[in-house]
């Protein structure tokens, strides 16, 4: 509330300076009585519904944002991206050293070939052993021989085909570990695993990392998800596809209108909360990946009611009832230049203005919906601190709605900004004359 009304005080005093600076009138110089009449901006009252919006704030995921963590514990020996970097999926983004791992690689291959002439030599025996069995067995037939010779050349024989199964159990065991190397002498060289944009870089060459070192943060900006909160009763009213707008400052146009995308089911159980998920383009980049911004999901309409500007809305300070300034008197409407071009209009003759206390029905981002006035009725939008008053006379330039949405659209830089300018044309065009 603080903000919101730090704001109509700025919007005050920046339309106060375009009505005085541009306006020219001669006679507000000769005449002390007329200067103590303040000068005011009115818009009409409209009729019809208000759009009902929950307010949130969110924050910008890039799509597919993902940290970058190597898998082994290595010496940086080259980078070869920057923060804003574009890459593909594969592509090279750190080298670690990898000498240690080549000698690995190396001696896990040796062990392999060792394991594998041992396996050669085990067969040979057992063969050699099948062989002898074979004779003694002919000439058990024959009893030729004992039954304990032959008994030992079995034994000899199973011992043979146990030594092989070994052998080759070492042989599988030899190339696994090669294959290991091989695997750890590729991730010296760590890649990207999806396409996007490098950011939040920490890698430098000369440092010793680990699996828990993080090296960047890799993720797709084309298209972001900003991700909202919502309470248990947010969620009686607020469901997927319902429209969006997302707000930020950084937008060209300020706005970027999108749907609920998604709603996780699971709730926190301490805070009885749970994410949504809103999906959008981003094709300039303008919206980056931890950035805040403001979503506004409308989920419905209010009743019919008169409709006047958020601005017009006021707490008199003598009753603190909330409610507007209206005029009995009918104004003609004025054109509205545009704002870049500094045109303010036309001012009328005073104007005599009641304070009118209302009731308020809902609150859109721009209007609200009340009870109290007429639709129709010509009401201050900006400049009721001036009256400060249950009534009271003021000039006024009669303006359109579009004019006062694009003042509450401002933002307190832009309008501090723009009196600052017009000050300094001011004072110029005051100087000018006598140089």
């Amino acid at each position: 509330m603080i903000i919101r009304r730090t704001g109509y005080i700025l919007y005050s005093i920046f339309v106060i300076l375009l009505i005085y600076g541009c306006s020219g009138d001669p006679d507000n110089n000769n005449n002390g009585r007329e200067r103590l009449i303040p000068a005011v901006e009115a818009v009409q009252a409209q009729y019809g519904s208000l759009p009902l919006t929950e307010r949130l704030s969110g924050v910008v995921k890039a799509i597919n944002q993902v940290e970058i963590f190597p898998e082994i514990s290595a010496l940086v020996i080259a980078v070869h991206v920057q923060n804003g970097d574009e890459v593909e999926k594969g592509q090279p983004l750190v080298s670690l050293r990898d000498r240690e791992f080549q000698e690995r690689l190396k001696q896990a291959r040796a062990a392999h070939q060792i394991a594998q002439a041992q396996t050669r030599q085990a067969e040979a025996k057992l063969k050699e052993i099948e062989a002898e069995l074979k004779r003694a067995r002919a000439l058990a037939e024959k009893e030729l021989t004992s039954q304990a010779e032959l008994e030992t050349i079995e034994t000899q024989a199973l011992s043979a085909e146990a030594d092989v199964e070994l052998a080759r159990a070492r042989v599988e065991q030899a190339s696994a570990n090669v294959a290991e190397q091989e695997e750890a002498l590729t991730q010296t060289v760590i890649r990207a695993p999806v396409d996007g944009s490098v950011g939040n870089r920490n890698a430098e060459v000369g440092m010793m990392v680990d699996p828990g070192t993080r090296l960047f943060t890799l993720g797709q900006l084309d298209s972001v998800r900003v991700e909202i909160v919502l309470t248990d009763r947010k969620l009686n009213y607020i469901e997927t596809g319902q429209r969006a707008e997302i707000l930020g400052a950084n937008l060209p146009s300020g706005s970027m209108t999108a749907s609920v995308s998604r709603i996780s089911p699971f709730l926190h159980p301490v805070t009885h909360s749970t994410e949504a998920e809103i999906d959008l383009a981003n094709p300039g980049h303008y919206l980056k990946s931890g950035m805040f911004v403001t979503a506004d999901i409308f989920y419905g309409e209010s009743e019919q009611a008169t409709l006047v500007p958020l601005s017009a809305l006021y707490e008199n300070p003598l009753t603190g009832a909330t409610g507007i300034y209206i005029s009995r008197d009918t104004l003609n409407r004025i054109p509205v230049e545009p704002l870049d071009a500094g045109g303010t209009g036309s001012l009328t003759d005073p104007i005599a203005f009641e304070f009118v206390p209302v009731d308020v029905i809902a609150k859109g981002r721009m209007s609200a919906g009340i009870r109290g006035v007429e639709p129709g009725s010509w009401v201050i939008s900006i400049g009721q601190d001036l009256l400060a008053g249950e009534s009271g006379q003021a000039k006024v330039r009669p303006v359109d709605w579009t004019w006062v949405e694009q003042l509450q659209n401002l933002q307190s830089d832009n309008l501090l900004q723009e009196i600052i300018q017009k000050q300094q044309k001011t004072a110029r065009d005051t100087i000018a004359p006598g140089i």
